[in-house]
């Protein structure tokens, strides 16, 4: 058996070396444990619905770096609600108090390795705090695979569990995952089908070789170059606009 002090309330507390979350017998507080000692054990509530989340996605799939048509031809398969373990880190850095936060679960995704965690939001993660269904996702990342690259000095380490909805959908027979924060509506994906800049690049580069011709006609028939530059910008445009509708 080892024992830790409760974080909260500062009591002894005797676990076993293989348990990585228990219950404070003083004030009832959960806390997580790992080789860097013990931790405060926190989560943030989900602020938006399954809805929510495939609104979010759908607007998402229709930007301008999205496949043409993304959010409506998108098939759904699924979403999981779920909370994302990462590790919270107050340091005070020459003075003034900076927070990191780092996954405390392997993923691939860009962005969970910097999310924004409101500190206002967190509550103690207890028996009175409500999952609403939601699947707890187990950290794999001990927390002291980050203290040695952590400046300054430690003032507080947490593990916060993150809300998220994890969406899958499929797109001209491939599947594809995308990351939802419940909290702050941002999204994450590591690849999603793009749109085709060749096309873009083609019309831009004939424009580039007309104009040029253009610029050299003009040195002895200037008149005939400015009509003719006035017909390449109408038909650059068109040609862009015909790009943009149909890709």
């Amino acid at each position: 058996m080892a024992s830790v002090k409760c974080p909260k309330c500062g009591a002894p507390v005797d676990f076993d070396a293989k348990v990585k979350f228990l219950k404070c017998t003083y004030c009832s507080s959960l806390v997580h444990i790992d080789r860097a000692g013990a931790g405060f054990y926190y989560a943030l509530p989900f602020r938006m619905t399954e809805n929510d989340a495939v609104g979010i996605f759908r607007r998402w799939a229709a930007g301008s770096t999205k496949a043409k048509n993304l959010e409506r031809e998108a098939q759904l398969g699924g979403a999981k609600k779920q909370f994302f373990p990462v590790y919270l880190f107050k340091r005070d850095v020459n003075g003034q108090e900076q927070v990191f936060v780092e996954p405390a679960g392997s993923t691939t995704l860009p962005g969970l390795h910097s999310l924004k965690v409101p500190g206002g939001d967190m509550v103690i993660y207890d028996d009175k705090f409500d999952p609403q269904g939601a699947e707890l996702i187990q950290p794999d990342i001990e927390m002291t695979a980050y203290l040695g690259s952590m400046p300054g000095t430690a003032k507080e380490q947490a593990l916060v569990f993150f809300p998220i909805w994890t969406l899958t959908y499929a797109w001209k027979g491939k599947s594809y995952q995308v990351v939802v924060s419940a909290n702050s509506g941002e999204v994450f994906a590591a690849d999603f089908p793009k749109r085709s800049s060749s096309a873009y690049l083609l019309v831009a580069i004939l424009g580039f070789v007309a104009f040029l011709a253009e610029g050299l006609l003009a040195t002895n028939y200037l008149t005939i170059a400015l009509i003719a530059m006035a017909v390449t910008v109408i038909a650059v445009f068109g040609l862009s606009y015909t790009v943009a509708k149909r890709l």
